[in-house]
Formats: structure tokens, C-alpha cells, sequence
């Protein structure tokens, strides 16, 4: 962070520097005799990383919401936020007084269909025994056909009536399933086995099918999905390496893939879903984060390789270039860091500074890859529009590391601003000391 507040100030403080200088001497024209102070990076060759940027949203692996699928109030809940939960453990107890008398009365009707079915048995029993012996009757013609015809016609009323007691059976045997699980859906039960949030259940509540109850998931594995449009589609694909991290978790980076992406496009949106699953022991990620996903679908082609804070569009020229400083190398003379750490340290002499068009030729979410200058060059990320806006050539520059510069890039507006409050309070101080030293 120390480095960091220096990348901030030290525009300021190499102003103060040299107006310090010119006030020692003088001169009396303090603004005439500044010179501005930068940052610079050396650039570097290689290939660049591509990586797309997006937004997800965590959920726990097997994560569903529990509801009741018939309408009770509570009687007693077993489980508690954060609990866990095996498949099948009983969650809560509505109350099943009315679905035993259900039950109760769905029985009755299954023993009244049987006894009717027992009946249409035995009257069907009975016909056609009288059947048999009209047709040994008839034989020895002892018997009319008439009577015969007769009780066949009755042989097949009486089948027709053991068809309906068969169909009454099983209508009410159906009812007794139906009013047995009804009974059995009293008690709550996860369908997964998890962890319990999000409970929603009181002891007297009334609820219904609308009614959510808990959320259940695993914790330990979770999915990650992200929204891929219809152009993404053509350069990232399962199996590619995600990097993903939250500004809620500082210095934490989880590394995965893509696992997944639904091949359906939504209507309207043209955009699709991709899942990540991530190992989540520590339990780090908690379902409904947002968090944000770097996918990493390749390199560019070979070029040099600057920050993204480099490149500036001359607001006089429209040109979009890099301020390169050319007279800086490792034999450049530098200001000594004071002893009490002031942020005038490690300043160079004034050096030259050149404003170079470039072209980009790859551009990834640090740094670009541009033609129009060389790797090793010492190009400007800090302080631009001072040279601009003194129409300078020259400069005072410090060098930074890379990691530095990137580490300021990835800064949202607000904390650089928080920054930027606190380095001035820290620069009128410094003011103050110098005056009373002169």
C-alpha cells in the first residue's frame, strides 16, 4: 500500500520538488521552472494474455428450495439455520389430523369396493352355474332356447358388474395411495443433503405449494454461472481456465474452468449460460455472491507489451501514442530516498520524453500488446497530461514495477480517490514543514 500512496503522489510531490528549488534560488517565477514528475514501466516483449471479464453468481452444488407440496399449518421444525442435513432427514411436522381422517375415510371406500367386488363374484359364480346346467337341460331338450338366451344375457351383465367393482377397487385403492403420501408429506423431508439456510418456517404458520421453507445445498462444491452472449461463443468453450475473485475476498483468487455451457440462446437476449464448479472446502464462496470471473481463452501474437495506463490520446493531436522517456537508462542519476520517507524519493535528473503513436494490437484487461515502439523502451503510465499540459519535453521520472502499475489499474475509482484524500492531506503537511524549515 506505501508503494502504492507514492504511484498517487508523486505527481504532486515532483512539482513540489522542483518549485521548492526554484523559491531557494530566487527566481520568483516558480511555475516557469517546473518540471513535471512521471512514472515510467519498461515494456516488455511476449504474447498477451486474452481474457474475457464478467460477472457471476455463486450457488451451492445441489442447491434447491424446499417447499410443501400440501397445505398445513406447522406443528415443529427440527432444523435450524446452518444445520446439516442428510438425504431424506426430516425437516419439519405440519399438522396431519385432517390427512389421517382422509386416510381413514379412503380405506373405508377400499373395504366397501372390495366387498362389492365380492359380491359381483359370487352373482357371476352363480349365473353361470345355472348356465351349465340349461345347456345340459338343453341338450336333452328339457330346456327352451329361450331361457337359455336369457340367462346368458344375465352372464354378461353380471361380468360387466364384476368389471365395475374391479375398476371401484383399484379407484379406491389409487385414493388410499394418494391420501397415504398426502399423510407422508406431513413431514418434511431434504431431498439432498446439505446445509440448511434461509429458513422461512415458524411454528403455526400456515403454508402451501408457494410456501418456501429452507434452502438446501452442499457448500463444500459450488457452481458458478455466468452469462455468455452470441460473440463469446466463438472463442471461449468448456474447459477453459477461469480465474475468480470477489472485493469481498482480498488476496483471494480461485482458479477453475468452465465446466459447462447450455448450447439454447434466450430469446431477445441472443446470450446463453455457462456453470463453473468450484471445490469450496474453506466454504469462502456462499451461495447469491457475486463475484467477478476472468475467463482466459488464449494469447495474442508476439508484439510488445505495455499497461493499458500507458496508452493516452493526445487531447491537441487526436493521436493515440505513449510518452516514452529516452534518455532514461540504468546510468541515469537518481535523488536519493530521504531518511524520513518522504514521497520525493527516487526521482531522476530531468530526462527527455518523446510522444510516439503506436498501434494496438491485441488488447487484454492490464496491458496491450502495440506496435510503434520497442521492448525495453521506458514508457509513461503516470502523469501524461503534465507533460501535456506544460508542453514539456523533459521530465523527472521514477521507475515502478510492473505489479505496482497493475495493482493501481485494478483500483476502483472510489479507493483511488480515498487514496488521492489521503496523500494530500500527508503533501500539505509536507508543505508545511518546508516552509518553516525556509
Amino acid at each position: 500500500m506505501r508503494k502504492l500512496k507514492r504511484v498517487i503522489f508523486i505527481l504532486g510531490a515532483g512539482a513540489l520538488l522542483s518549485a521548492c528549488s526554484a523559491d531557494e534560488n530566487g527566481s520568483g517565477q516558480m511555475g516557469q521552472d517546473i518540471i513535471p514528475a512521471v512514472e515510467v514501466v519498461q515494456a516488455q516483449y511476449g504474447g498477451l494474455p486474452l481474457e474475457e471479464r464478467l460477472n457471476g453468481i455463486v450457488s451451492a452444488s445441489n442447491q434447491v428450495e424446499i417447499y410443501p407440496r400440501i397445505s398445513a399449518p406447522i406443528e415443529e421444525i427440527y432444523v435450524q439455520n446452518g444445520d446439516q442435513v442428510n438425504q431424506g432427514e426430516p425437516l419439519l411436522k405440519l399438522r396431519d389430523t385432517e390427512y389421517r381422517e382422509r386416510l381413514r375415510q379412503a380405506e373405508a371406500s377400499l373395504r366397501i369396493s372390495l366387498a362389492q367386488k365380492r359380491q359381483a363374484e359370487a352373482a357371476l359364480g352363480e349365473i353361470d352355474s345355472q348356465i351349465r346346467r340349461e345347456r345340459i337341460l338343453a341338450e336333452r331338450d328339457l330346456s327352451s332356447e329361450m331361457e337359455l338366451e336369457q340367462l346368458e344375457a344375465r352372464l354378461e351383465s353380471a361380468r360387466a358388474s364384476l368389471e365395475l367393482a374391479d375398476a371401484q377397487v383399484e379407484q379406491a385403492r389409487s385414493t388410499v395411495d394418494e391420501q397415504k403420501d398426502a399423510l407422508d408429506q406431513t413431514i418434511v423431508r431434504s431431498p439432498v443433503s446439505g446445509t440448511i439456510g434461509q429458513r422461512g418456517a415458524e411454528i403455526g404458520m400456515l403454508v402451501n405449494n408457494s410456501t418456501r421453507l429452507f434452502t438446501v445445498g452442499d457448500l463444500t462444491q459450488s457452481k458458478i454461472t455466468i452469462n455468455l452472449t452470441e460473440r463469446m461463443l466463438s472463442y471461449i468453450s468448456t474447459g477453459n481456465t477461469v480465474r475468480i475473485f470477489s472485493e469481498n475476498l482480498p488476496d483471494t483468487v480461485v482458479v477453475s474452468e468452465i465446466s459447462r455451457i447450455s448450447p439454447f440462446l434466450g430469446a431477445g437476449n441472443f446470450s446463453t449460460q455457462a456453470e463453473i464448479e468450484v471445490e469450496n472446502e474453506d466454504r469462502i464462496l456462499l451461495p447469491g455472491m457475486f463475484v467477478t470471473v476472468d475467463i482466459l481463452y488464449g494469447e495474442s501474437e508476439q508484439a510488445t507489451v505495455i499497461p493499458l495506463s500507458a496508452i493516452y490520446r493526445n487531447p491537441q493531436s487526436g493521436v493515440t501514442g505513449v510518452y516514452v522517456a529516452t534518455s532514461f537508462g540504468s546510468e541515469t542519476t537518481m535523488i536519493q530516498e530521504p531518511e524520513d520517507g518522504a514521497p520525493t524519493s527516487n526521482l531522476s535528473n530531468p530526462t527527455d520524453v518523446e510522444f510516439r503513436p503506436i498501434e494496438v494490437i491485441a488488447r487484454g484487461r492490464d496491458a496491450a500488446g502495440v506496435g510503434g515502439i520497442r521492448s525495453g523502451d521506458w514508457v509513461v503510465t503516470v502523469g501524461q497530461n503534465l507533460l501535456v499540459r506544460d508542453n514539456s519535453e523533459i521530465a523527472r521520472v521514477r521507475p515502478v514495477e510492473w505489479e505496482d502499475i497493475i495493482d493501481m489499474q485494478r483500483l476502483r475509482p472510489q479507493d483511488l480517490l480515498r487514496e488521492i484524500m489521503n496523500e494530500g492531506n500527508v503533501a500539505e503537511q509536507r508543505r508545511l514543514e518546508i516552509r518553516n524549515i525556509n
